[in-house]
């Protein structure tokens, strides 16, 4: 799968996968999906963000977890 709005450059962030070269890390944006903020809440906090980030942001995540297993613990 092809991702245009992410960017992985050694020399910003430490490598870390970005939204466009940005600055704004792709687990930012994923962790404020998760935390219940909108679309609309995220765009007002980062105002450089387009709604196709967000979008791109989960499905770059959703794929980054396919190539591995999680270990899953026992419900007790």
């Amino acid at each position: 799968m092809k991702f245009s709005r992410i960017t992985v450059d050694p020399r910003q962030m430490g490598g870390v996968p970005c939204i466009r070269g940005l600055r704004i890390p792709v687990a930012t944006v994923v962790a404020m999906v998760a935390d219940g903020m909108s679309e609309r809440e995220i765009l007002e906090a980062y105002p450089d963000l387009e709604p196709e980030d967000i979008r791109e942001a989960l499905l770059y995540a959703a794929e980054a977890l396919k190539e591995r297993q999680l270990p899953l613990l026992p419900v007790p």
